[in-house]
């Protein structure tokens, strides 16, 4: 199967508003893609979308070339936490997947399986009513997980999850990237989206505002500086401002923009002052996104 997302001129309207207006990307194989946005940006609704819960007003979206509905394995095919609470309360977390398994026709087997893999082994008899939210996301996964599908796309998957979890769940996520699996997954907290996304698709008001490696985006960001010690400070302050760079000066460094880190190795070279440091800095993916997103919100 091919495992590739594709999203093409995907609108959907709610009345006058549209919650996605647009939008076009794609999501391959073998990295984590982040989808990230401000609240309100359309990400849960393209989700649903891509996942059939909702019928598009305009444009496509479809998984190795099918929409959802055209699966026709979609639990084996696709996987998705989109809803934490899912779960039927009154079930036990073993009695939930073993029920997804047997409509879909996974073997039991492997519902012990993901409740390892999720770390739920030891609550697997406890009803879905008592859990926390950290549990039910860990649920969710699993049910996700369960039919061992080539596609995952996972809304906000580290809600309520602690450090431990927190960090359980990007490895988990990095894995099954190199494994060649297809892995979109939303999230508000940008340093773990930072840590883990490979790619990035931000959206605002619905519409594309960026699709681009991570590293990419970051670098793009007008924060970022190159961080320059020097024998004296001051003289390299003076010839970077004469060529034309922003210098901001500091007890024991310059912070310069507007010159490439090897121009003002060169212009350093050719006065003869000598540099102790040349290093970039670059700005956070927070910082990146929020100048991006700038005014887009709600």
């Amino acid at each position: 199967m091919d495992a590739t997302i594709e999203v093409s001129g995907l609108t959907k309207a709610f009345g006058r508003t549209r919650a996605v207006n647009g939008l076009t990307f794609q999501v391959r194989p073998g990295v984590v893609t982040g989808f990230l946005g401000p609240n309100g940006a359309g990400k849960s609704t393209t989700m649903r979308l891509i996942m059939g819960l909702d019928r598009p007003t305009s444009g496509h979206a479809t998984i190795g070339g099918r929409r959802y509905r055209e699966l026709s394995k979609p639990l084996k095919q696709v996987g998705a936490l989109l809803d934490a609470r899912a779960a039927h309360s009154g079930r036990t977390a073993y009695h939930h997947l073993l029920a997804l398994a047997q409509s879909n026709g996974i073997p039991r087997q492997r519902v012990d399986t993901v409740l390892e893999m999720t770390g739920l082994t030891p609550v697997a008899g406890r009803r879905v009513l008592t859990f926390s939210l950290g549990m039910n996301q860990r649920l969710g996964i699993a049910a996700a997980l369960l039919g061992d599908p080539r596609v995952l796309l996972f809304d906000e998957p580290v809600n309520g999850l602690d450090p431990e979890g927190i960090q359980w769940i990007r490895t988990m996520l990095r894995g099954l990237a190199a494994e060649g699996r297809t892995v979109l997954v939303s999230s508000h907290l940008m340093s773990e989206m930072a840590s883990t996304a490979d790619h990035v698709v931000v959206i605002a008001r619905g519409e594309l505002v960026a699709d681009c490696p991570t590293r990419e985006l970051i670098e793009s960001s007008s924060q970022g500086y190159v961080r320059v010690r020097a024998k004296d400070l001051d003289k390299v302050a003076a010839l970077l401002t004469q060529a034309g760079a922003r210098v901001e000066t500091g007890a024991e460094d310059l912070r310069v923009t507007g010159l490439e880190m090897e121009r003002i190795a060169d212009l350093a070279a050719e006065h003869g002052l000598p540099l102790y440091e040349l290093s970039p800095q670059h700005a956070s993916l927070e910082t990146a996104f929020m100048e991006l997103t700038e005014g887009k919100g709600l």
